[in-house]
């Protein structure tokens, strides 16, 4: 297995941190948490004039024709900027459940049975979608109702309303692809975490000292970037796997081994920041946010662990929707 990137794959995933640099993307999400779009659907339209949006679609159907690895690559460079929206429904859950999805600009997202039980940005999203291993719908007509979220730019909706059912969803394929997203997304929050917290301990002083000097300090850090980079060849063998009888294993083993980094990464970045990291104005507060979140959503550590234990005894082929 290559885990090295190719210039083409290092290329995307530079472009597309410069992108999220100068969009600015902490002012974006606070406007999409006070329900603000227009900067972010600016965004939005830039990642689609990139084939962001199409990535894993066929060029026939617009898109660039790329893979999970590039998926991958996208989703960790969401995370590492802290991108709100539904990007994981948009980007990687629906393109592999809709069989005629073309390449556009609309905003997608959709409530999974079991595992997403309320819709993202259902309010600023142009389709909402309800999906479980027996059927998948289209809603029309729906009424919204706002959930509190630990997160303010997770903008949570309880849904209610009717739809045909979407022939040829392929739900299966399409929940590994999301978990495997999401593991990606996750990723790129814990990379931003550490980068915060080896910059804040460089900056801050004790008895004449940068704190980052201690060897205290060193060890955590060094700890939670160990964790990371643990969970890198675990997705990137995920996403090479996607397709496989085991993908769906591989998806899980990824998605709790970057949850489990990332997660502990964020206490490190929070411990070694001290009260500030508390505060809603700091970068540091909406990833911390985040992965609490993803940590929960797409199947919790727990529901992961289960499948991973159970797709080493019994038949790998168990369907999702089994504890």
């Amino acid at each position: 297995m290559r885990f090295v990137l190719e210039p083409e794959q290092q290329d995307m995933a530079e472009t597309l941190r410069a992108m999220f640099t100068a969009a600015d993307v902490p002012a974006i999400a606070r406007s999409w948490a006070d329900g603000d779009a227009e900067s972010w659907r600016k965004l939005w339209r830039d990642l689609a004039d990139l084939g962001v949006t199409g990535v894993t679609l066929p060029e026939e159907r617009g898109g660039l024709g790329l893979g999970p690895v590039e998926l991958t690559l996208c989703l960790q460079e969401c995370g590492y900027a802290g991108v709100p929206g539904p990007v994981i429904e948009s980007l990687a859950f629906l393109p592999a459940l809709l069989p005629d999805l073309t390449a556009d600009t609309r905003v997608r997202t959709a409530i999974v049975e079991q595992h997403v039980p309320h819709a993202l940005d259902a309010d600023l999203a142009d389709e909402v979608y309800a999906c479980g291993p027996e059927s998948s719908r289209l809603l029309s007509s729906t009424s919204l109702r706002r959930k509190d979220s630990f997160d303010a730019a997770r903008r949570l909706f309880d849904v209610e309303g009717s739809g045909e059912e979407i022939p040829g969803a392929d739900f299966d394929r399409a929940f590994d692809t999301a978990v495997l997203g999401c593991a990606a997304y996750l990723l790129g929050l814990g990379r931003r975490m550490l980068d915060l917290a080896t910059e804040h301990v460089k900056q801050r002083q004790q008895f004449g000292r940068p704190v980052g000097e201690f060897q205290a300090v060193k060890h955590h850090l060094a700890n939670a970037l160990l964790k990371l980079e643990f969970a890198r060849p675990l997705i990137r063998g995920a996403a090479l796997s996607a397709g496989s009888a085991h993908a769906g294993r591989d998806a899980s083993a990824a998605k709790l081994a970057a949850a489990d980094a990332a997660h502990l990464t964020s206490r490190i970045a929070l411990q070694v920041h001290g009260a500030i990291g508390y505060t809603a104005e700091h970068d540091l507060h909406r990833h911390l946010t985040k992965t609490a979140a993803l940590r929960q959503s797409w199947g919790t550590p727990t529901w992961h662990r289960r499948r991973i234990a159970r797709s080493l005894t019994t038949d790998p082929d168990t369907p999702i929707g089994s504890p």
